[in-house]
């Protein structure tokens, strides 16, 4: 009770500081793998909201949810401005967060693992996931219930319970390339960081009609390097994929998946599945009268328009 009772004191004084400093970033994670934070305070602290924890998904930092390559306000923003505390790390080896000699063989649950440890310094908190971020949320969320309140998964990848188990062999991998129930999958060697080209970006992500186009080459200037093994981990080749233990586990939490219409590694019936698999709510967003989204949903022209959807959803089931 009593190293319970000095945890829960620790986790107020790193908000309280926070609170009381100019600064509003800080480093959190595992010793083996530290993470760099940004802290986006609210004007005015809203009660009874918990905090939200936006992370973003592979080649990326948590750039995309602070402001768009067109230069609007990101997600991270318009949630602060709704009266929550909002947090957006950097996963390791990403952005500003260090990378050490071992990134190509940083793992999916390394990343997981670090960010449990920023949620055991902030307390419960909703987690914003996008893309090859979703595994580890769901892993999270099943490993400690106590410290996420709420999912939102935008475009989520789906826990590798649900992928084939697909084999090491980049021939088979590359004839799987158009292959939307396998996620599209690409093979990358586990011997040095993966770069995505601006010509991987536009076949995968940055292709939709709300993506902010004339604003592309500053949004390929914020494309980092990969860890390899994140990215077979995400597709599942080896069988090495991040799973759950058990669905069950989950369906007593408030969990939201969105997909548009324009993602081609996310297909309606893909997410549906997971969503179904998880017991989330699914927003498919044509349903909702919303066309033209695509991957990067927090970057793409409306983007303003789905944090204000999520904020409500959030609101309406306590998150």
């Amino acid at each position: 009770m009593a190293d319970r009772i000095d945890k829960a004191q620790a986790r107020r004084n790193v908000v309280d500081v926070l609170h009381e400093q100019e600064s509003r970033c800080f480093y959190s994670g595992t010793e083996a793998h530290p993470i760099y934070v940004d802290h986006v305070r609210p004007p005015h602290r809203a009660p009874g909201k918990n905090p939200i924890v936006a992370v973003h998904g592979a080649g990326h930092t948590g750039s995309c949810y602070l402001a768009t390559p067109d230069l609007r306000a990101g997600w991270a923003v318009r949630f602060a401005a709704a009266g929550r505390n909002v947090f957006v790390p950097d996963w390791p080896g990403h952005g500003r967060s260090p990378q050490r000699p071992d990134f190509p063989r940083l793992g999916t649950a390394d990343v997981a693992t670090s960010l449990l440890a920023l949620l055991e310094e902030i307390g419960p908190a909703v987690l914003v996931v996008h893309s090859a971020s979703g595994p580890m949320a769901w892993w999270m969320t099943e490993r400690r219930p106590d410290l996420v309140s709420a999912v939102v998964g935008i475009a989520p990848g789906p826990p590798a319970n649900l992928l084939k188990d697909l084999p090491e062999d980049p021939a088979a991998i590359l004839a799987l390339h158009d292959d939307a129930s396998a996620g599209r999958p690409v093979y990358a060697a586990e011997d040095r960081p993966v770069w995505l080209s601006a010509e991987f970006a536009v076949a995968s992500w940055a292709n939709a009609p709300r993506f902010p186009t004339p604003a592309f080459e500053r949004y390929c200037a914020s494309i980092v390097a990969e860890s390899p093994r994140i990215l077979n981990e995400r597709f599942n080749i080896g069988g090495r994929g991040l799973k759950i233990d058990d669905p069950s586990n989950l369906r007593g939490k408030p969990i939201l998946i969105v997909t548009g219409e324009c993602d081609p590694r996310h297909p309606r019936e893909v997410d549906a599945r997971t969503a179904g698999y998880l017991g989330a709510e699914f927003v498919w967003l044509p349903d909702s009268g919303i066309n033209g989204n695509g991957h990067m949903m927090m970057i793409e022209d409306n983007s303003d328009d789905l944090a204000a959807m999520i904020l409500g959803w959030l609101d309406a089931v306590n998150g």
